[in-house]
């Protein structure tokens, strides 16, 4: 899926977006332009080539490599399954067989009388493509996937962990700074995207993954939390790739850190509505983000509709979240602009604004480097 992002913080009540379902290889697609499709229906499926299976077949039966093929009870193409005869050794004077029966299911693709090697294929691994949000198909890229437009209500985050998930959203934190605990999760949440206000303590997310919960969405988080969930330091790298159980979001930044009140509010006003998470975060770059996606009624005309991005102009006194290391996830106020640019510590010149930050320190960084909040 792919947005044009810009920078700051987008928390939107009512936007159109359009997201592209595409497949890592050519397949088919399954819909049509103009049909609705919901969030988890399959828009496009692929097959991947499944694992191949080599085995050192002469060697096993003792013959050589040229006569194997002598030897094979099943030919090219053949499909296997673990414990079928493959070959059998031709023995001497019909007395010594040697057989070897196949430890892997597949497909008979290779016989070698070179190396006496013969190739097994699995099956085929299929790909699925979801509509990720519930919509309408405006264009079909052929045997590659969709495009999809839906009017939705938007938030992204700054942090996440976890793909792409589905489900009601409940309420588990009544208030924005309120520290999400264990005691917050209850078994009815189970599946649902649960909201936080706060940090989402380890009890909490624990609980989460013991009830099956969807995702967790809250305003901070510790980092030694986030280490004992994961069992290792995340460091700067590209998340959405990990397994825990639910995927989980933070929207404001790294400690105990209360969730914007229109965040809070934004997503409590949806309360059993579907959501679409998406964990995944790219760090470095700062240009994937985190994010929440609530499918709206046709009764959002379109005259309420915006553009989806909440923007400001950098002055000092604006309140901005960093988003590069090694201050990641820290929120403060503009203090200085200044007008030209400066050398900074990696040698580099950039335009820069120093920053105060929540806990009184001042830090001097590139402009690039930070985003703002708006309320």
């Amino acid at each position: 899926m792919a947005h044009a992002y810009t920078p700051g913080l987008k928390v939107t009540e009512c936007t159109n977006l359009r997201v592209r379902r595409i497949l890592p290889i050519s397949g088919s697609v399954h819909v049509e332009k103009g049909q609705d499709v919901q969030a988890e229906d399959v828009v496009a499926e692929a097959q991947i080539p499944g694992n191949i299976f080599p085995i050192n077949l002469a060697n096993l039966l003792a013959t050589a490599p040229a006569e194997l093929q002598n030897c094979m009870k099943k030919e090219v193409g053949d499909r296997v399954e673990i414990g079928d005869l493959l070959a059998e050794s031709k023995g001497i004077f019909g007395f010594f067989k040697t057989q070897y029966h196949s430890k892997s299911a597949g497909v008979l693709e290779a016989v070698s009388k070179i190396t006496g090697q013969v190739i097994l294929r699995g099956a085929p691994i299929p790909v699925q493509v979801k509509a990720y949000v519930t919509g309408k198909v405006v264009d079909i890229l052929p045997e590659h996937g969709v495009v999809i437009e839906s009017t939705v209500a938007f938030i992204q985050g700054i942090f996440g962990i976890g793909s792409e998930a589905y489900g009601p959203i409940a309420v588990a934190c009544q208030t924005p700074d309120e520290i999400l605990r264990a005691k917050h999760i209850k078994p009815e949440m189970s599946g649902c995207v649960i909201i936080g206000g706060a940090r989402m303590t380890n009890e909490a997310i624990a609980k989460a993954v013991e009830i099956g919960a969807a995702a967790v969405i809250s305003g901070g988080i510790d980092d030694q939390d986030l280490k004992n969930i994961l069992g290792y330091d995340l460091g700067v790298a590209i998340t959405g790739t990990e397994n825990i159980g639910p995927s989980l979001i933070i929207t404001e930044g790294f400690g105990d850190i209360a969730m914007a009140e229109r965040t809070h509010r934004l997503l409590c006003s949806h309360t059993g509505h579907a959501a679409s998470v998406n964990g995944a975060t790219q760090i470095r770059a700062g240009v994937m983000r985190p994010e929440i996606v609530i499918p709206l009624d046709q009764t959002h005309s379109s005259d309420t509709i915006d553009e989806g991005v909440v923007e400001g102009i950098l002055e000092p006194g604006v309140t901005i979240r960093l988003i590069r290391d090694p201050y990641f996830g820290r929120i403060g106020q503009v203090a200085t602009l200044p007008s030209e640019p400066q050398v900074l510590g990696s040698g580099s010149k950039a335009r820069v604004l120093t920053v105060t930050c929540e806990n009184g320190e001042e830090i001097l960084v590139p402009r690039a480097n930070v985003e703002i909040i708006a309320d």
